[in-house]
C-alpha cells in the first residue's frame, strides 16, 4: 500500500491534506493497521507529515539536488580512532562480523540454518506475554530496581547455578542484560587492556569480538571431544602469564563438547595454581535434549574460592528479546564486576526483570523446558541423519545431546566462503567455521543450526539446497 500512496502523492500540493485513514481503508480495502503502517513508512521517508487530530499532509518539496548539503569529510576519524599509548599500541578495532553472521536474518526465501535462537514456533510467546502483563501490574514495577537486580531473581539464579548444595548466595549474583552483556562485563573487569586471555579453540565468535574490542589478545587452547585439553591449558597459562580463561564446559559452541569429569577438576586445579580466573559461559544448560541424561553441575558450584566467574542467560531458551542473564562471582572480583556493570548500563530495566521472574515462576516454564528438550532432540536427529545420508563428504564426528547446532568438518582445502556463498544462492544460510578460530584453523568447518528451523521438513529442504551448493563448490 505504501507504494500506491507514494505514487498518488503527486496529485497533492505540498501541505495539502491527504484523505482520512477511514477513506484510505475503504479505497484500498485494507485494515486500519495497514494504513497506519503505510503512512508511517512515508513519514519516515520524509514524504508525509502527520498532525495529531488533523490528519496526514504531503510534506514540503525537498530541496533541489544542487541545494543539498555538501558531504562532510570524516577522514580525520581514521587518526582519532587509532590508539597510541605510552610506548605501546593497543588495538581498538571492533570486528563484529562473526556475530552478525548469526544475528542477521537471511534474504527472503532463504532457509535459516545459521541462527543462534529458537525458531518462533519453539518460543514461549504466550507465556512471555502473560508474564509481561502480570509484571506490569506488580506494585513498583516501573520503579528503579536495585543496582544488582531484583532480590527474588538473584535468588532464583543462585539456586540454578549453585545446585542442590546451595553453594552460591543470592548476594553473589548480578542480573545482566543477557549473556553477552555478562560476558563483556567479565572480560572488561578481569583482564587489563593488552593482556592475553585464553579461549577454547574453536570458540564463540562473540567472545573473540568482545575480547578484541577491549584490547585483549585471545590465545587459543584446543578442544577435543572431552572439552578443553587441560595439559595444553596449563602450558598456555605458564607461557603467556594469562590470568583469564574463557570456556563453555557444557555443549560447547561450536563443537558441542562436554567437559569430562577429570578435566573439570584439572581446569580448576591449573587455574587456581596459576592465579587465574575461569569465566564459565553456561549458555546451553537449558538447551539440553531429552536424551541428555543427568547434566554435570556448573563449575561454579564446585568452586568455593572464587576462581570461577559464571555467566548464564534466559535468552537462548526463550527469545532474543528477553535479554535477562546473570553473572556470579565471589570476593573482590564481584565488587569489580558490579562497578563495571554500573558504569556501563546502570541496571537492567525493572519491567524486564519482573517479567522474567513471573515467567520462571509459572507452571508454563516447566512445560516449555520439556517441550524444547523434546523438539531439539527431534530436530537434531533429523539434521544429523540427513547430513550423514545426503552429505557424506561432511564429516560429522560428534552429535551433542544439547545445544542447537552441529559442527561438521569439510574436506581439506574447501573454500568456506565460496561454499557459504553458494549455499545462500541455493537458498539456505549456513555459518562458516573460520570466525570461530582466533588463529589459523586446522581444518574447514560449517556450523549448522537446527533450532532456528521450523522443523524436520524444513531441515530436509535446507540440506537439499546445501547439497546443490556442495555440488557446485566441491565438485
Amino acid at each position: 500500500m505504501a507504494k500506491s500512496l507514494r505514487l498518488e502523492l503527486n496529485r497533492y500540493s505540498p501541505g495539502e491534506k491527504l484523505p482520512s485513514s477511514r477513506a484510505l481503508v475503504d479505497r484500498y480495502r485494507v485494515s486500519p493497521v495497514t494504513v497506519s503502517r503505510a503512512l508511517a513508512q512515508l513519514r519516515a521517508e520524509g514524504l508525509v507529515v502527520t498532525r495529531p487530530g488533523a490528519g496526514a499532509f504531503r510534506a514540503a518539496r525537498p530541496r533541489a539536488a544542487e541545494e543539498a548539503p555538501r558531504p562532510g569529510d570524516t577522514s580525520w576519524q581514521e587518526v582519532a580512532l587509532s590508539v597510541e599509548t605510552s610506548g605501546e599500541s593497543v588495538p581498538r578495532s571492533v570486528d563484529a562480523s562473526g556475530v552478525l553472521a548469526t544475528l542477521a536474518g537471511p534474504p527472503p526465501g532463504a532457509l535459516e540454518l545459521h541462527g543462534g535462537y529458537l525458531h518462533p514456533s519453539l518460543q514461549p510467546e504466550r507465556a512471555m506475554a502473560a508474564a509481561l502483563a502480570r509484571a506490569g501490574r506488580r506494585p513498583g514495577a516501573w520503579d528503579r530496581p536495585p543496582i544488582e537486580g531484583l532480590t527474588e531473581l538473584r535468588a532464583w539464579f543462585a539456586a540454578e547455578i549453585g545446585g542442590r548444595t546451595g553453594s552460591l548466595a543470592p548476594s553473589e549474583v548480578l542480573i545482566t542484560a543477557g549473556g553477552q552483556s555478562a560476558l563483556t562485563t567479565a572480560l572488561r573487569g578481569l583482564a587489563p587492556p593488552g593482556s592475553p586471555v585464553l579461549v577454547e579453540s574453536p570458540t564463540y565468535p562473540g567472545a573473540l569480538a568482545a575480547a578484541r574490542a577491549f584490547g585483549l589478545r585471545p590465545v587459543p587452547v584446543p578442544v577435543d571431544a572431552d572439552g578443553v585439553r587441560t595439559e595444553l591449558l596449563e602450558q598456555a597459562l605458564r607461557a603467556t602469564g594469562a590470568r583469564v580463561f574463557l570456556c563453555q564446559p557444557l555443549f560447547q559452541n561450536p563443537t558441542g563438547a562436554v567437559l569430562s569429569a577429570e578435566r573439570r577438576r584439572e581446569v580448576l586445579r591449573v587455574a587456581r595454581a596459576a592465579g587465574a580466573f575461569v569465566i564459565e559461559d553456561d549458555f546451553a544448560r537449558r538447551l539440553a535434549h531429552e536424551d541428555a541424561g543427568t547434566l554435570p553441575a556448573p563449575l561454579a558450584a564446585d568452586d568455593p574460592d572464587g576462581v570461577v566467574v559464571h555467566v548464564c542467560s534466559l535468552t537462548k531458551i526463550t527469545s532474543a528479546s528477553l535479554r535477562v542473564g546473570a553473572l556470579a562471582a565471589r570476593g573482590p572480583a564481584l565488587e569489580r564486576l558490579r562497578a563495571v556493570q554500573v558504569v556501563d548500563s546502570f541496571f537492567v530495566p525493572r519491567p524486564l526483570q519482573e517479567a522474567a521472574l513471573e515467567l520462571v515462576g509459572s507452571p508454563a516454564w516447566t512445560r516449555h523446558l520439556r517441550t524444547v528438550a523434546t523438539e531439539l532432540r527431534v530436530r537434531r536427529e533429523a539434521l544429523a541423519t540427513g547430513v550423514r545420508r545426503d552429505l557424506p563428504e561432511l564429516a560429522l564426528r560428534q552429535v551433542p545431546a544439547g545445544g542447537y547446532h552441529l559442527w561438521p568438518r569439510l574436506p581439506d582445502g574447501t573454500d568456506e566462503a565460496a561454499l557459504t556463498s553458494a549455499a545462500l544462492r541455493a537458498g539456505v544460510a549456513v555459518t562458516p567455521g573460520r570466525p570461530y578460530f582466533c588463529a589459523e584453523p586446522p581444518a574447514p568447518h560449517l556450523r549448522l543450526s537446527f533450532a532456528s528451523a521450523a522443523g524436520p521438513a524444513e531441515l530436509a529442504e535446507g540440506l537439499r539446497r546445501l547439497r546443490t551448493a556442495c555440488d557446485e563448490v566441491l565438485g
